[in-house]
């Protein structure tokens, strides 16, 4: 097994449980404030959810609809000013300090500070939600911890396509096998599979219940211990949170796993 060199976060359900309270609520606000009479209840926006991209998902949702736009080109433009305005909507929420951080995700990034190992972000949302999330929670610098960052702007292909993560692992000049990425959902988790990251799953609130293959660790967050697979003991670290050691080990039993002697 190479040395872990960098850590490789998703952003929405990863690093904050954003998509219920955050974009579903900004989507819907935006379609009051264009007096469309659309609306996303959780479970939709939990159906919605299979499809990767806030501007994909609301032409994906007009294609459902009878008094959606007819033409295409129609549709295309109502979608840009409707994510357009979504995203604004979505800073507001975020600086009214509604989408905190989920708990242990700032002490991760610590350990990695401490010891060394890179961090990256790898995400399909718009640059501009990234930096309304984390301006809020890590400050105006926050790019500063970060060695490099793919948005969704930054590519052709979303995920699960494996592109954004290719194009991290070649930003950072790595062997994929150097990097673990974190996800919440099973597009993310098949993303960087086929970029052959590695990768753990912290699960989020829509995919609680999902079938997640691929992973090499999967568990309820990074702020316990309790109920990953595989388990941790409490000798692994802090009693409490999921430590860089506790990811570093999984690893190493993945690699022995997958190349006994």
């Amino acid at each position: 097994m190479q040395d872990l060199k960098a850590l490789l976060w998703d952003v929405d359900g990863t690093l904050a449980e954003t998509e219920r309270d955050g974009h579903r609520v900004a989507f819907n606000l935006a379609f009051e404030a264009m007096d469309l009479p659309w609306r996303w209840n959780e479970a939709r926006y939990g159906e919605l959810l299979r499809i990767t991209g806030g501007r994909e998902r609301l032409l994906h949702d007009m294609a459902t609809r009878t008094d959606a736009p007819v033409l295409a080109g129609q549709r295309e433009a109502l979608a840009r000013e409707l994510h357009r305005l979504k995203n604004t909507i979505y800073a507001d929420i975020v600086r009214g300090g509604a989408l905190p951080l989920r708990a242990g995700v700032a002490e991760l990034m610590a350990d990695c500070r401490e010891a060394g190992v890179r961090q990256a972000i790898v995400t399909t949302t718009s640059r501009s939600n990234l930096d309304a999330l984390l301006t809020q929670h890590l400050g105006p610098r926050w790019a500063d911890g970060f060695a490099t960052l793919v948005c969704g702007e930054d590519v052709q292909r979303k995920k699960p396509d494996p592109e954004a993560y290719q194009l991290a692992v070649k930003a950072l000049a790595l062997s994929p096998l150097q990097a673990v990425a974190i996800e919440d959902s099973p597009g993310g988790v098949a993303a960087a599979r086929a970029a052959d990251v590695p990768v753990l799953v912290v699960l989020s609130h829509y995919f609680a219940d999902a079938i997640i293959d691929g992973a090499f660790a999967i568990g309820p967050g990074l702020d316990r211990r309790r109920g990953w697979r595989p388990a941790l003991g409490a000798g692994n670290g802090p009693e409490g949170r999921v430590t860089l050691a506790d990811i570093a080990a999984w690893r190493t039993e993945m690699d022995s796993l997958s190349h006994p002697a």
